[in-house]
């Protein structure tokens, strides 16, 4: 059996196998000859201190043989003829929700608005450059969801939802790289991502499974309390007794179609607020207190940051950080600008960027009570709204100077940013109610006293940060799964208001799965 280590080494030890060898032999008393292979289990950063170490988990093959292995996917069912379960919307809960379904011998017919994940790339680059917004298909809408084009970050907080090993490992058996079941932090990429996506869809239909592009649910039929089937927007009729709803935070139109067939729903609180941009060498020199002009070294990766505040009785907090990308459009329909984040595999754009939000309270939303369960999603909207128009009604967005912004000062230039629509300079006291906003400009201030050097004027904020979670949830039974009035509904993943990523929609899409079953 090999010996496992806990060490904490050099950034240049780690990321060299000839020197973390000599550096184990020498812990051990033993020769460098010895030691017939090293495995790494587990990597974190340790950057509290002004020289950075890194904290490895080490399997030693002292003197015994290695045999190096792959991760199998599970055995898959031929369903073809089997009983049939409809799965709404392709993202990870969706997904994993149909395998799951084939590994039990269920066959399902996936239903996703949108469009495959190469066929997306021609939306998504209509967006950017002609400030075009495809309601089917755009960052949030298509194949493997918001995840694929939004950075394919794969840590979770949620150990108790379910087994996380598990989904990464399937993520490795088709084709993400071993290092997500190293890092602290794993992370795959938007430029890798897709062809994972692409292999498990494929899987999905070896197996006999059924994936149908540009298929928009319009209506769910329900009879005597139970779902019947489904009706696309070409009045196509899908019939099966089991409906799992993964359509993601941004469906506004399922939860309208909810609201309007009086099948229960329920306004959540959300967080909603700004997107951060700032030099990466800056946050660099702030995390690793490196010098900002000779810079990181060759062996540490960009860097993240994490910060949570407490302003006002409200939490303000960073958001999907991404050390080394860029910040993307992410409306979903006409007359609205969101925006969001994402980083490559290797993180190596020059910019860092993270969704900066205040936490909300139900109480929030009572100029749109009018709107019942809707109202969180109305409050949502009209801040996108209102951003297009100050904005000059195209995709550009928003922005100003973060120093500028707590000083109630409008900027008198905004330098490119990463953002390829656009940006116009606003004071984004305009954007927000006052609440917002005066909980943003107090906590950046406190930001800077925790980050030195974080509050500054080379920080650009884009505004608005809006689709963090869901605004709505849709109540299902604690044990069952299925929505609490609707029976043969299972109200899933992210859009249901049950996950917060890929990695808990991707369990929650299995135990939906599961429980169905």
């Amino acid at each position: 059996m090999p010996r496992e280590l806990q060490i904490q080494v050099a950034p240049e030890v780690a990321a060299q196998m000839p020197l973390l060898i000599a550096h184990v032999a020498k812990l051990m008393h033993s020769s460098p000859n010895e030691i017939n292979h090293l495995v790494i289990l587990k990597r974190s950063i340790d950057a509290r201190q002004k020289t950075v170490k890194i904290n490895l988990k080490v399997a030693v093959y002292y003197n015994e043989e290695y045999t190096e292995t792959t991760i199998p996917l599970p055995e898959y069912n031929d369903v073809r003829n089997a009983r049939e379960v409809i799965i709404i919307g392709a993202g990870p809960a969706g997904l994993f929700a149909a395998l799951q379904l084939i590994e039990l011998g269920v066959k399902p017919i996936v239903l996703e608005r949108g469009k495959d994940v190469q066929a997306r790339r021609r939306d998504l680059k209509a967006i950017n450059r002609d400030h075009i917004v495809n309601g089917d298909s755009n960052y949030c809408y298509g194949e493997g969801g918001a995840g694929t084009y939004s950075d394919g970050k794969l840590y979770t907080r949620s150990k108790k939802r379910g087994d996380v090993d598990r989904i990464l490992r399937l993520f490795v058996a088709f084709g993400a790289s071993p290092d997500i079941l190293v890092e602290a932090h794993p992370h795959i990429g938007t430029n890798k991502l897709p062809d994972i996506i692409k292999a498990i869809r494929e899987k999905i239909i070896e197996y006999g499974g059924q994936v149908l592009f540009d298929t928009r649910v319009t209506d769910i039929l329900v009879k005597s309390n139970t779902v019947t089937g489904i009706t696309t927007q070409n009045g196509d009729t899908i019939k099966a007794d089991k409906i799992i709803l993964a359509t993601g935070h941004s469906a506004r139109d399922i939860f309208e179609l909810l609201d309007r067939k009086k099948i229960y729903i329920e306004a959540k609180p959300f967080a909603l607020g700004v997107r951060a941009e700032h030099p990466q060498s800056l946050i660099d020199s702030i995390q690793y207190s490196c010098d900002i002009t000779t810079g990181r070294g060759d062996y540490l990766p960009p860097s993240p940051y994490s910060i949570v505040k407490q302003v006002g009785g409200r939490g303000m907090y960073s958001f999907c950080m991404c050390p080394g990308g860029v910040i993307a459009p992410c409306a979903t329909s006409e007359g609205e600008v969101v925006t969001n984040g994402w980083s490559p595999s290797k993180r190596d754009q020059e910019t860092a960027n993270s969704g900066i939000v205040v936490e909300l309270k139900l109480e929030d939303f009572k100029p749109f009570a009018k709107f019942g369960a809707l109202a969180g999603m109305e409050f949502q909207k009209a801040i996108e709204q209102k951003a297009w128009h100050l904005a000059g009604e195209t995709q550009r967005v928003p922005a100003q100077r973060m120093v500028d912004f707590t000083q109630s000062k409008i900027s008198t230039d905004i330098p490119k940013t990463s953002y390829v629509p656009g940006t116009t300079s606003v004071e984004l006291g305009q954007v927000f109610p006052n609440f917002i906003t005066q909980t943003l400009r107090e906590g950046f201030i406190e930001f800077g006293k925790s980050m030195r050097g974080y509050l500054t004027n080379e920080a650009i904020l884009h505004a608005p940060e809006s689709r963090t979670s869901s605004p709505v949830r849709i109540p299902r039974d604690h044990e069952t799964l299925e929505h609490v009035q609707i029976k043969g509904l299972y109200p899933c993943g992210e859009g249901a208001g049950y996950a917060g990523g890929i990695i808990s929609a991707a369990i929650d899409g299995e135990k939906c799965a599961l429980k169905c079953i």
